[in-house]
């Protein structure tokens, strides 16, 4: 059963609060170390199109809303790196095992309802010694905020299509075969009130 706010707003709504410049530049940051055929789990309505670096040869993009892909039609249209679809679910990627040069995840752990799952299936399809490019919000280190996130997170879950504030996104990383090599986190700029949703983490890994 389709639901129009999942389906059809909150594509829209995620376009307009993460296509700004400051987000801009850790889509760049992240995907800095990119090279040949890459996997994007997440990959929304293209956002990331505009900072492929030059290495990238392919990108398979993951992407479980229709409407984000229409949105990235014109981005996909416009690449000078071929970008084709495969699949609905970064839980279950349609891809040979060892068969991706690097990956990217941008904003998306949050949400992937068994993020471990997922990042088991980045493991499995990456060459040994691929790279993984990841921007992310979750948990903070900061006690208050974190009790905040902790208490509004069912209550994100439900208005932001399963999204999680609490989720210590380096540990998960660590925890499934990657070795990061560079992490910087980071409160991003913006009102107090924005903290619960603003804790970055930003950086590279290697797959073991």
């Amino acid at each position: 059963m389709r639901n129009p706010w999942n389906d059809y707003v909150l594509p829209r709504m995620t376009e307009r609060l993460l296509d700004n410049r400051t987000v801009a530049v850790y889509r760049t940051r992240a995907a800095s170390n990119l090279t040949g055929e890459v996997v994007e789990i997440g990959f929304g309505s293209g956002l990331n199109v505009p900072v492929y670096p030059e290495g990238v040869t392919k990108v398979v993009a993951v992407e479980p809303s229709l409407t984000a892909r229409k949105l990235a039609r014109e981005r996909v249209e416009a690449s000078n790196i071929p970008i084709e679809f495969s699949g609905l679910d970064g839980q279950h990627l349609p891809l040979p095992d060892a068969s991706a040069d690097s990956a990217l995840s941008t904003f998306t752990l949050c949400t992937i309802p068994d993020a471990g799952q997922a990042l088991a299936e980045l493991h499995r399809v990456l060459k040994p010694g691929g790279t993984f490019g990841f921007v992310e919000h979750g948990l903070s280190p900061d006690p208050a905020i974190r009790r905040w996130q902790n208490r509004l997170n069912t209550t994100q879950q439900l208005i932001a299509g399963g999204c999680n504030l609490n989720r210590g996104i380096d540990q998960l990383i660590t925890a499934h075969g990657f070795t990061i090599n560079q992490l910087e986190t980071f409160e991003m700029p913006g009102p107090k009130l924005a903290a619960p949703w603003g804790y970055i983490y930003l950086g590279s890994a290697t797959r073991n």
